[in-house]
C-alpha cells in the first residue's frame, strides 16, 4: 500500500521540495491495491564524467519509473552532443533499444521563474527498473547535468499485470543479450536524490488511475455533434468562456486523469481571446499504449513542474487514439495562458500530440482530434481556422525578438513561433489538411458506388432498391450528418459516421447525390450520379436448344452444345447456367460446350439478368442415347476388337472397300463415334440415303471414343446413318464404336 507523502525542505537557492513514498514497492503491479493516490515523483541523479569527454550514468537496478529526460541548470543553454538512453523493462526484464533524446520543443513561461531549468524532451519507456544514459560531448556541456526520472503510477491495463509492449527496432525485437555494462566498470555516480526544482508551495505528487467512464471521456469519434458547445466540464471555471460556433469535443478532465491539484496552488492566468493554436508533438514516445496516456500526461506534468514551470505547459494533450486530455488548469473553455510557445503564450492555445512525428505521420484519429479541438477553441471567438493572424512576441525566444510581430496561420506548428523541429516535419506538413478539416466544409465527398445497381457507361441501372455508398476524406468526428438527395430532394438522413444509406427509386431516370454537413454548419454536395430504375425483364429471343458436338464420348459425359440468345432493352448483364451445374456467361455469349449423361434426361436451366437486376428463366432437356457398333446392319468384312479404351469395351474395324455399317434411330442430332490413329483411313457418311460427307479418321495422336462427325435437325425424326469404307490407299482401316443420338 502507498504510504504518506513526506516533504522536506532542502538547502541552496530557493526551497526544494522532496517528495517520496513511504513504501516504494507500491510501484508496479501492487499499485492496484492502493487505497490512496499514487505519488508521481521526479527523482534526479547527477551525471559524472565517463572518461571519453562526455558524461554517463548506469543504474542496472533502481526504483521503478516510466519516463526520463536530461536536464541542466541554465534554461537558455543547450547540450551540444548526442544524448542517448535506454531502460530495463519491468515486464520482460530486457533492455530497450538506445533512444536519442531530442532537444526540448521550446516551451516555457513568458515570465521568468526562479529555479527554471533547461531540459531535453521527456521520453516514455513504460515501467522500468534499470537505466543507462550517455551524453557525448561536442563542446562544453551545460552545468548541473542530471537524469530526471518519474513514476507516474500505473494505468488500468498495468494494474492487471500486463507486460509493457515490446520495443522494436527496424522490425526486429531487441537482442536478449543486450545487457547493461557492468556497474563496476562504470563511472562512479552519486546516490539518487529527489530534487524537483519547484517552490515550497508546489509538490510533484499525482495519482495514477485511468480516466473514468463519463461523458467527457467518450471517444472523440463518438458523435460530438450532440455535445453542446457550452456544456460544463469537471474542470470548467466558475466564469464560463464564450460559446463556440462548433460543438465541444469530449475532453478528459484533470480530475479524470488524476491530476493532484495540491502540487501547484498558483492561480491560472488568462488572456482575453484565442487568436491562434500552436500544434506540438511531445517527441520520442510512439510505442506507448493508449491505456498509458493518462500516466504519460501525469509524467509530462511532473517533468514540467520539476523544470520550474507553474503547471504542465500544454493547454491540451492528445494521444494517438484521438483522446483529448485537459492540460494546464484554469478551464478548458477559457483563454488560459500556458507555457507551450515561449513568447506567444498569451491569447493562444497549445495542443500537444503524444509521440514523435518527424518521419511518420500522426494517426488520423489524433489529427481529427486536433482539428475538432482547434475549431472549438477558435470558434469561441469567431475565428476562421483557415485564416491568418499577426502576433507580437511577448518575450525574446531566440527566433523572435521581444515586440517583434509576425504573421501566423490560425492553426500553426510550434516551429512557426520558435526555433524547433516541433511538431515534426511530417505532422507539420499535414497541418493544411488539419486546417481544412477544422474549418469545413467536408472534403473529398463522393458517391463511390450503388449496391443493387450496375454501372453501364456513366449510368447506374437498377430495379429500384439501391444502397448508396459514399466516402469523404474529412474524419467522421467532424461531420454532423449526411443526406441522400434524389433529383435534388433529401430523402434520407444519416449520422456523420455513416457511409451508406438505402433508398428506393421509382421507375424512370434520376440523379442521386450525397450532401454532408460539417460541424461548422457548412455543407457540400457530392457530384450527381445518373440512375435509371426499370423493371422489364430480359427476353430469350432464341430459346435454349441442345445439339451434339465433336469430342470424346463417355457414358456419363456425352459432348453437347447448349445454344441460346437473350436480349434486354436496358442492357443484358449476364446469362447464368443454373443446372445441371452453375456457370456464368457474358452478355454476348450465345452457346456453351457442355456434357450430358447417356440414357438419362438432363435438364439445362438458364437465367438471364439485365443490368438493372431483372431476370428471366428458360430451360431445355435432352437425353443422349449411345448405340453400339454391334447394333448396326453390316455389309462386307468387319473384325471385332476388345479393349477398355473402346466405348462399351469393343469396336468393329474394316479395311474392305465398300464395307458398311448402318443405324436407324429417331432423334434430332447424331454423332458418329470412332477410334483414330496415324494409320486410320476414310469413310463416306450417308444420311437417309444421301451422301453427307467424307470423313478422314487420320490423327497424329491415337484417340478413342471420338465423336468425329455430327448432324443436327430442327426437330426429332426417323433417320438412317450409313458408314461406307473407302479403303484409302496405304491406310484403309476404319474403326468405329457406334453412334450417339439425342431423343
Amino acid at each position: 500500500m502507498w504510504g504518506a507523502v513526506a516533504v522536506a525542505a532542502a538547502v541552496s537557492a530557493g526551497a526544494i521540495v522532496v517528495v517520496r513514498t513511504a513504501d516504494s514497492s507500491g510501484s508496479g503491479a501492487d499499485a492496484k491495491e492502493a487505497a490512496g493516490p499514487v505519488v508521481t515523483h521526479v527523482r534526479s541523479t547527477a551525471l559524472r564524467a565517463d572518461g571519453d569527454g562526455g558524461v554517463s550514468l548506469s543504474r542496472p537496478d533502481t526504483e521503478p519509473f516510466s519516463m526520463l529526460r536530461l536536464s541542466w541548470d541554465d534554461p537558455s543553454a543547450q547540450v551540444r552532443g548526442a544524448v542517448t538512453a535506454r531502460t530495463r523493462l519491468v515486464g520482460s526484464q530486457k533492455w530497450s533499444p538506445w533512444l536519442t533524446l531530442e532537444a526540448d520543443d521550446g516551451g516555457g513561461e513568458d515570465t521568468a521563474r526562479k529555479g527554471e531549468r533547461g531540459a531535453t524532451g521527456a521520453a516514455w519507456f513504460g515501467p522500468s527498473d534499470g537505466v543507462e544514459i550517455k551524453v557525448a560531448a561536442d563542446g562544453t556541456l551545460p552545468a548541473g547535468l542530471r537524469l530526471d526520472v518519474v513514476d507516474p503510477g500505473v494505468s488500468a491495463s498495468r494494474s492487471t499485470g500486463m507486460e509493457p509492449a515490446a520495443y522494436v527496432v527496424d522490425g526486429e525485437s531487441p537482442d536478449p543479450t543486450d545487457v547493461p555494462a557492468d556497474p563496476s566498470t562504470s563511472a562512479t555516480t552519486p546516490a539518487e536524490t529527489t530534487e524537483p526544482s519547484v517552490t515550497a508551495s508546489e509538490s510533484v505528487t499525482e495519482s495514477p488511475a485511468a480516466p473514468t467512464a463519463t461523458a467527457t471521456t467518450a471517444s472523440p469519434s463518438a458523435g460530438a455533434s450532440s455535445t453542446a458547445s457550452t456544456a460544463p466540464t469537471a474542470s470548467a471555471s466558475a466564469t464560463a468562456g464564450p460559446p463556440s460556433t462548433v460543438p465541444q469535443p469530449p475532453v478528459v478532465s484533470r480530475a479524470e486523469w488524476q491530476a493532484d491539484e495540491s502540487l501547484n496552488t498558483e492561480a491560472p492566468e488568462y488572456g482575453t481571446t484565442i487568436k491562434a493554436v500552436f500544434v506540438h508533438h511531445t517527441a520520442q514516445t510512439n510505442t506507448y499504449s493508449c491505456a498509458d496516456s493518462p500516466a504519460i500526461v501525469r509524467g509530462l506534468r511532473a517533468m514540467h513542474l520539476n523544470q520550474g514551470w507553474k503547471d504542465i505547459g500544454y493547454n491540451f494533450v492528445v494521444d494517438k487514439c484521438g483522446t483529448i486530455f485537459e492540460g494546464r488548469k484554469g478551464g478548458i473553455d477559457r483563454p488560459v495562458i500556458g507555457a507551450q510557445a515561449e513568447g506567444f503564450n498569451t491569447n493562444t492555445t497549445g495542443i500537444a500530440v503524444i509521440g514523435t512525428y518527424t518521419d511518420v505521420d500522426a494517426p488520423v484519429a489524433a489529427k481529427a482530434a486536433i482539428a475538432r479541438l482547434a475549431a472549438w477553441k477558435l470558434g469561441q471567438y469567431g475565428v476562421d481556422p483557415l485564416g491568418k493572424v499577426t502576433l507580437t512576441a511577448g518575450k525574446a525566444n531566440g527566433k523572435f525578438a521581444l515586440g517583434q510581430s509576425a504573421d501566423f496561420n490560425r492553426i500553426s506548428g510550434h516551429r512557426d513561433a520558435y526555433a524547433t523541429e516541433c511538431p515534426g516535419t511530417v505532422l507539420y506538413n499535414q497541418l493544411p489538411t488539419v486546417r481544412t478539416w477544422a474549418a469545413g466544409p467536408v472534403a473529398g465527398l463522393a458517391v463511390k458506388s450503388l449496391t443493387g445497381a450496375t454501372l453501364s457507361g456513366s449510368t447506374y441501372l437498377t430495379k429500384g432498391a439501391v444502397t448508396v455508398n459514399w466516402a469523404a476524406t474529412t474524419p467522421a468526428s467532424l461531420i454532423t450528418k449526411y443526406e441522400v438527395l434524389v433529383d435534388g430532394k433529401s430523402v434520407v438522413g444519416k449520422t456523420g459516421t455513416a457511409t451508406s444509406a438505402a433508398v428506393t427509386l421509382a421507375v424512370g431516370s434520376h440523379t442521386v447525390q450525397v450532401r454532408a454537413t460539417h460541424q461548422s454548419g457548412r455543407t457540400v454536395t457530392a457530384p450527381a450520379v445518373a440512375v435509371t430504375a426499370e423493371t422489364t425483364p430480359p427476353v430469350f429471343a432464341t430459346k435454349p436448344a441442345l445439339s451434339l458436338r465433336t469430342g470424346t464420348v463417355e457414358t456419363a459425359a456425352v459432348p453437347v452444345t447448349l445454344a441460346w440468345k437473350a436480349t434486354d432493352t436496358a442492357g443484358l448483364k449476364e446469362v447464368r447456367l443454373t443446372a445441371p451445374v452453375a456457370k456464368t456467361y457474358g452478355p454476348t455469349v450465345t452457346s456453351a460446350a457442355l456434357t450430358a449423361k447417356s440414357g438419362a434426361a438432363t435438364a439445362f436451366g438458364l437465367t438471364a439478368q439485365d443490368l438493372a437486376g431483372n431476370t428471366a428463366a428458360a430451360s431445355a432437356s435432352v437425353t443422349p442415347v449411345i448405340v453400339q457398333e454391334t447394333s448396326a446392319v453390316r455389309t462386307g468384312t468387319w473384325t471385332s476388337k476388345t479393349s477398355t479404351s473402346y466405348l462399351g469395351g469393343g469396336s468393329l474395324s474394316s479395311s474392305t472397300k465398300n464395307a458398311s455399317l448402318s443405324w436407324t434411330f429417331t432423334g434430332r442430332s447424331v454423332s458418329w463415334i470412332v477410334s483414330r490413329a496415324a494409320t486410320s483411313g476414310q469413310a463416306d457418311v450417308y444420311v437417309d440415303g444421301v451422301k453427307a460427307a467424307t470423313v478422314d479418321l487420320k490423327s497424329t495422336t491415337t484417340a478413342y471414343r471420338s465423336a468425329i462427325w455430327t448432324k443436327n435437325w430442327s426437330a426429332a425424326g426417323k433417320h438412317t446413318v450409313r458408314i461406307v469404307v473407302t479403303a484409302t490407299s496405304g491406310r484403309p482401316t476404319v474403326t468405329t464404336d457406334g453412334i450417339v443420338y439425342l431423343k
